[in-house]
């Protein structure tokens, strides 16, 4: 019998690359009966399905050798153009960087941006899924205080000198659902301009307002001072993988060319299919729907919250944000409780949440829990919080004795 001896050498980067808690605990919503709060998945319902029947078959029809062939790196120019359209500033659609999925504008942006123990600046919390795309390029990550109102400025100000960016998430954040005011963007704004800092401004979820539409983006302010990352995932359909990335002319060669590197483009048959489904303003008459389903499920999350979970003192009782849109509630639990230790409990109650912990950069507040209200059904959300607080008690049992 030989032995074997493994010649593979990992790169130092491969150390720093970890699992997604996310995604770990997403497996275990795949078991019969779970009720999941944990996913930042959209609901299904909203996809428009016919619509994207009907797109791929005339997509098909009308230029089958364009959509199945490799494609430019760039993106689909008119689906560029639609991007620099919708825009609330002058946009060139020269600067609109279609890529798969936001995420890759991430790790773009890391790319091209981060060098080994170069500082960063984030939120504190924060996506963890930028991290996650940051972390390998070996940065000094530093967590910016931030409050229901957004980035803490004066906070920010001690800490900006000699950084590379700040990443940001000014609406309906992932994961704590808040939304920065008109005046603290305002400020950010001043002070990144006033220090050279740049911004990389990350609006996923800005569309899915439900009342009033959210303060005007921080690229807007300051165009060439911030890449701004956006996406179809959760307007249209996620199973596409279409994001895009704007970005200053300064920097734009150099995503291009980390995209380039990547994978050559991303899909040209996605983006035809969405560039015919987005034409003739059918974004504005779907997304208003999606606004109406998630709110009438956050009205239903807050409503099963005070019924199971009367607020009271922060220190003896879970309390939790009121979001504005978005997809995510974020929730504390009572002093001297983890919501990494709740999580058993609760999946033995059948439902499932994220812990906050993993959702900071340093110093993480174990209390702090996320909770995703858009993929189940409102009896699914009424029932799933019940069960959590039924695990909640138990939890709190269990540290008594």
């Amino acid at each position: 019998m030989t032995t074997s001896t493994s010649s593979w050498h990992l790169a130092r980067r491969a150390a720093r690359m970890n699992p997604s808690v996310i995604r770990e605990i997403l497996k275990v919503t795949e078991k019969p009966g779970i009720i999941s709060f944990a996913g930042g998945l959209p609901s299904s319902k909203t996809f428009p399905v016919t619509e994207f029947e009907a797109a791929c078959a005339k997509v098909l029809k009308d230029d089958p050798a364009g959509a199945l062939q490799y494609a430019a790196s760039e993106g689909y120019g008119p689906l560029r153009e639609m991007v620099a359209h919708r825009l609330p500033w002058n946009v060139d659609p020269a600067q609109v960087l279609i890529t798969t999925g936001s995420q890759q504008g991430l790790d773009l942006v890391a790319k091209v941006l981060i060098d080994a123990d170069s500082k960063i600046l984030v939120e504190s919390p924060t996506y963890l899924g930028a991290v996650m795309a940051f972390i390998p390029m070996e940065p000094k990550v530093v967590s910016v205080a931030s409050d229901e109102h957004g980035v803490d400025i004066a906070d920010l100000s001690q800490k900006a000198d000699d950084a590379r960016f700040l990443y940001v998430l000014p609406n309906f954040q992932n994961p704590t659902g808040n939304t920065m005011s008109e005046s603290r963007r305002g400020a950010l704004s001043e002070l990144a301009t006033q220090r050279g800092l740049p911004l990389i401004e990350d609006n996923p979820y800005g569309d899915l307002w439900f009342d009033v539409p959210p303060p005007a983006p921080l690229t807007a302010r300051n165009p060439d001072g911030c890449i701004y990352l956006g996406s179809f995932s959760k307007v249209l359909a996620p199973g596409l993988r279409l994001g895009f990335v704007v970005a200053p002319k300064a920097v734009y060669p150099k995503l291009l060319q980390a995209k380039q590197a990547a994978d050559l483009h991303s899909p040209g048959f996605n983006q035809r299919m969405i560039a015919e489904v987005m034409k003739d303003g059918f974004l504005e008459r779907h997304v208003p729907t999606i606004r109406a389903l998630y709110k009438a499920q956050r009205d239903a999350m807050l409503e099963a919250l005070a019924h199971e979970m009367p607020a009271g003192d922060p220190d003896s009782t879970l309390t939790w944000n009121t979001p504005a849109g978005g997809m995510f509630l974020w929730a504390r639990l009572p002093k001297g409780m983890s919501a990494v230790d709740l999580l058993p409990f609760a999946v033995e109650q059948g439902v499932a949440f994220v812990p906050g912990a993993p959702f900071y950069a340093d110093h993480g507040d174990a209390r702090t829990l996320r909770l995703s209200f858009v993929t189940p059904s409102v009896d699914e959300i009424h029932r799933g919080v019940a069960s959590l607080a039924v695990a909640l008690k138990i939890y709190a049992a269990s540290l008594q004795v």
